[in-house]
């Protein structure tokens, strides 16, 4: 199991994009958490405005379809994926995962 994080300007887009990766079973869930504030260098400039946050809970095996997901409809050129492994889970938590997420 692992949580994914993604990050959007848009986070009605961000909710959308979440949904058709649990309707695809790609993940079982997202938390979405608004007005995140990220600063970062890109393209030469310091950046620093709001986004949304969306971690993904799913399988390591379902990492690259969501990172292929986000290459195609995501409006960054390189949009932030992030696969984190979840060290430990509520057993009962963990078995959901996997059983609401193809293999």
């Amino acid at each position: 199991m692992v949580d994914v994080s993604i990050t959007a300007g848009d986070a009605e887009w961000l909710a959308e994009f979440t949904r058709r990766l649990v309707r695809d079973r790609l993940a079982a869930c997202g938390n979405i958490i608004a007005g995140v504030r990220s600063i970062y260098r890109w393209e030469g400039q310091v950046e620093d405005g709001s986004e949304a946050l969306v971690v993904l809970h799913t399988r390591r095996s379902l990492v690259p379809a969501i990172t292929e997901r986000a290459d195609t409809e995501h409006a960054d050129k390189t949009p932030q994926v992030l696969a984190v492994p979840v060290v430990d889970a509520h057993p009962g938590y963990r078995q959901w995962v996997l059983d609401e997420t193809r293999p």
